[in-house]
């Protein structure tokens, strides 16, 4: 049957060996190049919100007591937390430019690869 023939292509290409193609490989050091400020921006950015939150919900008095004192320091570290949030962007792009200008050579002349073929 055609069928078993189609069922038995697709078992026989689960066990060939893999041929990575030069576009995949590009995909690969883009994500390279990208993953180390991603996983910066994301990890400061939830801290940041996280202390940003405590220092709000220490000056509003849900946590503390709501003691003069405990909305003090709750305003001092929501600003702290404000300032991480604020600058969490500035920073990415910063790791991202570097990043990038690591692998550029490397991109390029794959890329350049592939055009040319």
């Amino acid at each position: 049957m055609n069928t078993d023939k189609i069922y038995a292509e697709q078992i026989a290409n689960e066990y060939a060996p893999k041929q990575t193609s030069k576009a995949k490989a590009l995909k690969r050091l883009d994500a390279k190049a990208k993953n180390p400020a991603n996983i910066f921006a994301y990890t400061f950015g939830t801290f940041s919100s996280l202390v940003l939150g405590t220092g709000m919900s220490l000056a509003m008095g849900v946590i503390g007591g709501g003691a003069p004192l405990m909305m003090a320091v709750g305003i001092v570290i929501g600003c702290v937390g404000i300032v991480g949030a604020s600058v969490n962007y500035p920073l990415y792009k910063k790791i991202l430019t570097k990043s990038k200008n690591k692998y550029a050579s490397d991109i390029i002349s794959l890329a350049n690869e592939i055009i040319n073929e």
